[in-house]
């Protein structure tokens, strides 16, 4: 029983990988026109999609706004009660929709269509609404889906795969970089492993500056209330003459029994 569990998970996944070769071997100049579509966009991409394409949406704008294009998901759903006043004339909509011919993509086409707002369809379906009306079609191969044959597995994994390849291209296409990722990324791992020297510096005035010929007493003192663990030693013309540091008081303590203070 465990043997025929863990190769119904290899199958699983080794359908998406052929799905992914698929994908791969589709990517032609319609991919390329999306790219330079949105990068020629002067306000936000708008994701859209229904069931687990609207999920696979919120996905891809996230990274899309995470690479520096501002972009948001909606629900295919609210569009049809109000939410298609959240997109704008100088937009751009991506409509996801593995058949392309679902009820709640109509108006959002239609509102498109009468506002000339470009459409980008990501479909898979050559004979649908979707594909007839999007400006610039993406187009997703015939895939096997796992689980009967009809779970959204592989058609998914797909949609995603081609969201990231395009957040990418973008990403790559205006020269966005490690800095300009970190302004999106304050905080948590990916914000500390970007920080840099400038940002760990300290300030002049947290600096422990101490006199060469301070007494031992005072240098304690100043030792101790900064906190740092380190004294940096100036002559009387202000320039480094050298570092004490809790190391050195320690070693110092260890050969003598009493400190001149």
């Amino acid at each position: 029983m465990k043997n025929k569990i863990n190769e119904v998970g290899k199958d699983v996944i080794e359908l998406q990988i052929k799905a992914l070769r698929k994908l791969k071997n589709s990517i032609n100049n319609s991919f390329e026109n999306a790219v330079r579509a949105i990068m020629k966009c002067k306000s936000k991409v708008i994701i859209c999609g229904v069931g687990k394409s609207g999920i696979i949406a919120s996905k891809i704008s996230a990274t899309l706004s995470s690479v520096g294009t501002p972009s948001f998901s909606i629900s295919a759903n609210d569009c049809s009660h109000g939410d298609l006043g959240r997109i704008t004339k100088n937009d751009i909509i991506i409509l996801i929709s593995y058949s392309g011919n679902t009820d709640e993509l109509k108006n959002i086409i239609k509102y498109a269509r009468s506002n000339k707002i470009k459409l980008i369809g990501i479909v898979s379906n050559k004979n649908s609404l979707l594909y007839r009306s999007a400006n610039i079609k993406l187009l997703i191969p015939d895939v096997i889906e796992s689980g009967l044959g009809i779970v959204p597995t592989s058609s998914t994994t797909s949609q995603l795969s081609l969201g990231d390849a395009l957040s990418i291209a973008l990403m790559k296409s205006k020269k966005f970089g490690k800095l300009d990722f970190k302004k999106f990324h304050p905080s948590g791992n990916l914000g500390i492993k970007l920080k840099t020297a400038g940002e760990l510096m300290l300030e002049k005035n947290k600096i422990p500056f101490v006199n060469e010929n301070e007494t031992m007493k005072n240098a304690l003192k100043t030792l101790n209330s900064k906190k740092l663990g380190f004294l940096v030693v100036v002559n009387n013309q202000y320039l480094n003459s050298g570092v004490f540091t809790d190391g050195d008081l320690k070693r110092l303590m260890q050969k003598k029994e009493k400190l001149k203070m």
